[in-house]
Formats: C-alpha cells, sequence, structure tokens
C-alpha cells in the first residue's frame, strides 16, 4: 500500500497507538521509527514463542543495543507481555517503547496500568481528506469510506467485504467475545439503522430479537474493538431542555455501509444522508484527536427537535456544524444552527452540503462538504477568522 504522510505526531515517551485494524498502524510505526526493533503479534509464531517465553523481548532488544525504539504491534493478543514491557521501562531509561492496539477491552483486561501510567493514549483514524489532498473523492469516500487499507486496494469493495468479516470471524467469533454469532450478526445490521442517529437500545433490541441488556453488551464490545462510537448531547449551560440520548457511528462510513441493508423498501438518499454525516463525524474526531489542547465532539438536540448534528467544543473555540446531502441550501436547513447561535452567540456555525458555493446567510457559513473536509487540518478550523 502506498505510503500517506499522516498529521499524528507520535510524543517523546513511552505511547500505545490504539486504532482498528486497517487504519495504518504498521505502516506509519515503520515510517517513524526505521531503525526499531520491531515484534509482531499478528504473526503466529512469534506469537506462540513469546506465549510461552514472554522475558525473551529483552533477548530481541539486547540483540539491538543500538535501537533507541521498541514497537510491538497488536499487543492486545498478548496482555501478559505488558508485565515485561513495565520491567524494561524502569531498566532501560534511554528506549521508548510504542505499543499498537486494536482491541481497548483485552489491554484494560490485561491491565494497561501496568505501565504505571508512563504510556500515553494516542489514536489512530482513517484518512482525512485532508491527508490525501488531490487524491480525495467525496463520491468515493462515501462509497467506501477512509480506512487506508480499503483505499489503498484496486477493488475497494471486495476489501471492505472482507474486513468486515475479518472482524466478525476473528475478534468476535474465535476469541468468544459473543456467545451467539447469530446473533450479534442480526445486532449489526440493526444497528446500523442507528448510524447518524440518536440511539435507542430498546428499538435496537427489538429489531434483532435479543434482551436489552445483550444490546448493551454488543454496543460495549463495538467500542472496546474500536468499530463505533457515541457522541453526548452538548449540555453546557444549557437554556432549554434537552435529549438525553447520545449519537450512535460506526468509526468509518465504509464499514457502515458495508453493514447496512439495502433492498427495495431503503430509499438510497437516506442512507447517503447517514453516509454523510457519518464521514463528516470521523473527521472531527479524528480533528479532536489530533489537535494540540482538549476537544469534545458532541450535538445538540432539544425536546422539541431542535437539533444541530455536531458541536465542537474546546479550547480552540465553539463551533456548530449542520450536514446536508443536497446541493441546494434551504431556509429551514438553518433552523438548527439559528437556534444554536440564540443560546451560543460566541459560536462559529457551518452548513455543509454538496453544493460548489461558499455562502454566508445569517452569519452561518454554507459550505461545500468536500472543500470543508479538504480544509480541516489539526491546528486549525476551517474557515476560522478569529
Amino acid at each position: 500500500m502506498e505510503f500517506v504522510s499522516r498529521f499524528f505526531s507520535p510524543p517523546d515517551d513511552h505511547f500505545f497507538l490504539l486504532g482498528p485494524r486497517g487504519t495504518g498502524k504498521t505502516l506509519l510505526t515503520r515510517a517513524l521509527f526505521p531503525q526499531a526493533v520491531r515484534i509482531d503479534l499478528l504473526e503466529p509464531e512469534t506469537l506462540r514463542v513469546l506465549a510461552a517465553r514472554p522475558e525473551r523481548v529483552r533477548e530481541l532488544i539486547q540483540a539491538r543495543p543500538s535501537a533507541r525504539q521498541v514497537v510491538i504491534d497488536e499487543v492486545q493478543k498478548l496482555p501478559e507481555l505488558l508485565e515485561v514491557v513495565h520491567l524494561l521501562v524502569e531498566e532501560r531509561k534511554s528506549i521508548q517503547f510504542v505499543l499498537t492496539g486494536s482491541s481497548a477491552r483485552k489491554l484494560r483486561r490485561g491491565g494497561v496500568n501496568l505501565l504505571g501510567g508512563r504510556a500515553a493514549q494516542k489514536s489512530l483514524h482513517p484518512f482525512l481528506a485532508s491527508e490525501l489532498g488531490s487524491r480525495f473523492d467525496l463520491v468515493e469516500a462515501l462509497r467506501f469510506g477512509m480506512l487506508p487499507v480499503v483505499w489503498g486496494g484496486r477493488k475497494p469493495q471486495n476489501i471492505l467485504n472482507a474486513y468486515n468479516g475479518l472482524y466478525l470471524r476473528e475478534e468476535v467469533q474465535m476469541e468468544g467475545l459473543a456467545r451467539n454469532i447469530g446473533n450479534f450478526s442480526r445486532f449489526l445490521e440493526a444497528i446500523s439503522f442507528s448510524h447518524a442517529g440518536v440511539l435507542n437500545l430498546a428499538n435496537v433490541a427489538r429489531e434483532c430479537h435479543v434482551g436489552r441488556k445483550t444490546v448493551e453488551g454488543y454496543l460495549d464490545l463495538l467500542e472496546d474493538l474500536l468499530l463505533s462510537f457515541r457522541i453526548p448531547v452538548f449540555s453546557r449551560r444549557a437554556r432549554r431542555e434537552l435529549a438525553t440520548h447520545p449519537k450512535f457511528f460506526f468509526f468509518d462510513t465504509g464499514v457502515f455501509r458495508a453493514n447496512r441493508p439495502r433492498g427495495p423498501l431503503d430509499a438510497p438518499g437516506e442512507i447517503d444522508g447517514a453516509a454523510l454525516e457519518g464521514l463528516v463525524a470521523q473527521h472531527l474526531r479524528a480533528w479532536c484527536d489530533y489537535s494540540d489542547g482538549s476537544h469534545q465532539l458532541h450535538y445538540w438536540q432539544t425536546r422539541s427537535k431542535v437539533e444541530v448534528d455536531f458541536v465542537v467544543y474546546g479550547e480552540s473555540g465553539l463551533y456548530a456544524l449542520e450536514v446536508k446531502n443536497s446541493t441546494q441550501v434551504r431556509p429551514e436547513d438553518l433552523r438548527g444552527l439559528r437556534s444554536f447561535g440564540e443560546d451560543f452567540p460566541e459560536c462559529r456555525r457551518f452548513l455543509l452540503y454538496r453544493g460548489k458555493d461558499l455562502l454566508l446567510r445569517d452569519e452561518i457559513r454554507c459550505v461545500p462538504c468536500d472543500d470543508f473536509l479538504l480544509r480541516l487540518k489539526p491546528g486549525g478550523f476551517p474557515y476560522d477568522c478569529s
């Protein structure tokens, strides 16, 4: 796969680099640390040997005295290895440990705290449009998502389908994380209808014919495998009664497409609209993680269903964004942003749409979605004139 420069900035000290498979963790760490000692736990022989004798890591490091970094790929495959890493962190002050993983669940159970809080936790996301630059195509992104492993393939749809099956087979079935794989498969289909929507677990449970507690467990599993995320309602200085349930998103719009059933009763515009909102969500989430300072992603919805799709709140400012899968801006499209502006006059408001013109209406910037995503880079917000 062709290497694409990423906006990710590695810390100087030890860190965990977490992200779903296919986000390019291995390729990135090879580019950042070409002389590092590398231990890949996806290799069966390496995993077998180290499972039998974890202290062999020390021998691998001693054989490369000039190395300044040690990269352990997919460390969740062998959480016991963290005990040895913890000892080496204490002993070898000149070595930086970089630990990649695609399952937060196993690391928590294995005891990330064994490192005594000395390793930062960083995330790697699918590509940003601004990382691809002129190679970014909004239509293709909405069809196949932004996963590097899919983006770089000749037949992205085949890779996407295989990727979706990989997690179902290896991470869920083989690891025994779900007792009934059929129920979990139905859950994936049912939860896909909640993508970019306010989450109602009772409805999801009813659709896949399992109990609510089971659905809650499946949802936690998806998040532990880094395959989905929820965003809460923005409630700071609330002046109105607000919704209480979070919104749900798959981590990549291509994965959403792979799980979303399609048929004669499914309106293409409905699926495309959810895909577009999800694409914006994953970009904003990555921007929050990659940017300096603290930033959080929210949405805003009143009890009377006046809504703003996204609210970004942090040290850089307060931003409200509405996403519309249409080529024209209608007055009613701005209703939620107007209401939000009345409650928070200090915010900067954006409507992202599929048209080509940059407009300003009632102090709301109406921006072509592809242009906004291409301008979204860590360190600054697009069109921010402050």
